[in-house]
């Protein structure tokens, strides 16, 4: 197999795998022995649900989190540099997305290594695709401020963005806080605005609505902890 990093995508839900990833994906996976990984437990799992027969002990991982010391990653590209192939694996959807193996694909660019992302889900670009708003002009960012006021003026700050820009606001919640998040949306924004709200994105209780937030003000949805994307426009 061509030496290469590989950006291996991993379900978003607990599916089959043939659901949402092309068989080309675990051919992949099958010819890779070294992987720089989220989490090493749930990476097994998933190699082994790509192959039963792989022989996960015979496998070495490098765990990038985190917990990861920075000065420690670039010395998980050595297998890459002495012309082995490589894989990255984050806990869901693609890697170097909203990922920290984003920092190991930096590197690997830097020193002219082969990089090569795979097909697979995204739940940023599978809820704008859902969404009806502009996928032309969008802007992902990550977990709003946790602190009240601060997460008023940022509410406020895509508010400007969405008119001044016509750009869409999409950002995430840990998933315990889905409904304070929906809340304090309801209550903090004019009620013109609509709002996507994406949850359990190709799992069995996907649901992705669109709504004003003068509409979802009367909406009682419990999202529970189920992973969930917002998504914001005018």
């Amino acid at each position: 197999m061509k030496p290469a990093l590989y950006l291996i995508p991993v379900t978003l839900s607990d599916v089959p795998l043939s659901q949402v990833l092309p068989a080309a994906n675990i051919d992949v996976v099958r010819g890779i022995r070294h992987f720089i990984v989220e989490n090493v437990r749930s990476a097994r799992r998933f190699i082994k649900k790509c192959d039963r027969d792989i022989d996960i002990d015979g496998l070495t991982f490098y765990e990038l989190n985190r917990h990861t010391d920075p000065n420690d990653i670039a010395s998980y590209l050595a297998p890459l540099e002495n012309g082995e192939p490589m894989g990255i694996i984050s806990e869901a959807g693609c890697p170097a997305i909203a990922d920290p193996g984003a920092d190991v694909v930096a590197i690997a660019q830097r020193r002219g290594l082969h990089v090569v992302p795979l097909v697979g889900p995204s739940s940023i670009l599978m809820g704008l695709m859902a969404s009806g708003f502009n996928g032309q002009s969008f802007a992902f960012l990550g977990y709003l401020p946790i602190e009240a006021s601060a997460r008023v003026r940022k509410f406020k700050d895509m508010e400007q963005r969405i008119m001044r820009d016509d750009q869409t606001q999409i950002f995430i919640e840990t998933p315990y806080r889905n409904n304070a998040l929906l809340a304090d949306l309801k209550r903090h924004l004019p009620g013109n605005l609509r709002l996507c709200v994406a949850s359990d994105i190709t799992g069995e209780k996907e649901h992705i609505v669109t709504r004003t937030i003068r509409q979802w003000a009367a909406d009682k949805t419990d999202f529970g902890k189920a992973p969930t994307i917002f998504l914001l426009y005018k």
